[in-house]
């Protein structure tokens, strides 16, 4: 996105002020464009998505191994145990721009996991992309399923937000920008350190009780 930025506005490092975790796109660029005067009806701000995803292609492979580019402990052994599963579904639910988050997903082979998705080019407010989701789920063939039963996997308070205020129960992960700590006062009914211990994050995941007021880790993590 830095790329893309300095390469049409001529701005270096863009975003270096810019909030961007659990955001959508056209919010974090909305920002950007206020943050260094460039007009929304600037003719050069149409150009930006291709710019970016172009840039993106380029950069992907250059992620070191390791890094937090990477996917994350637990993620594929996780989506293993699910996608195995007859009782769950999975789709995206994502501020990223559809494009970009294929891109992604496919470089590190996660996107076949998900039937459908939700995607930050749809809603400039990211609890919108919710009902969109579960839409999109009856779409492709899957049930129509009351929002209680719907579980929001994120690491962000974003994506806590979207939980709360569908109605649904969220399961953090502290492997992104917030720890622990913040994501359970962000109100998550459950979180993780990580995802790596996949029998847990199942039993959380189709625990059908009330919300557990954020206060569940795994058992090797400190109470």
């Amino acid at each position: 996105m830095t790329y893309a930025f300095d390469e049409l506005f001529g701005v270096a490092n863009a975003f270096q002020t810019i909030a961007m975790a659990g955001r959508t796109d056209p919010a974090i660029l909305a920002d950007a464009l206020t943050a260094h005067g460039v007009s929304a009806d600037d003719p050069r701000v149409h150009h930006y998505r291709d710019a970016y995803f172009r840039h993106l292609a380029a950069q992907i492979p250059n992620a070191p191994a390791g890094s937090r580019y990477g996917v994350m402990p637990g993620v594929r052994p996780l989506l293993d145990a699910l996608i195995a599963r007859g009782d769950i579904g999975l789709a995206l639910l994502t501020g990223n721009y559809e494009p970009s988050a294929r891109m992604k997903l496919e470089h590190f082979d996660l996107w076949r996991y998900f039937r459908c998705g939700a995607f930050g080019d749809e809603a400039a407010d990211r609890n919108g992309l919710f009902h969109t989701a579960v839409a999109r789920i009856v779409d492709s063939g899957g049930p129509t399923v009351d929002p209680r039963k719907v579980v929001v996997i994120g690491d962000t308070p974003h994506d806590v937000a979207v939980a709360t205020a569908a109605g649904a129960r969220s399961v953090a992960v502290a492997t992104g920008s917030y720890s622990v700590d913040a994501l359970r006062g962000a109100g998550a009914d459950v979180v993780f350190a990580d995802l790596s211990d996949t029998s847990a994050v199942i039993a959380a995941l189709m625990d059908a009780s009330p919300p557990l007021a954020g206060d569940r880790q795994r058992p090797s993590d400190p109470q």
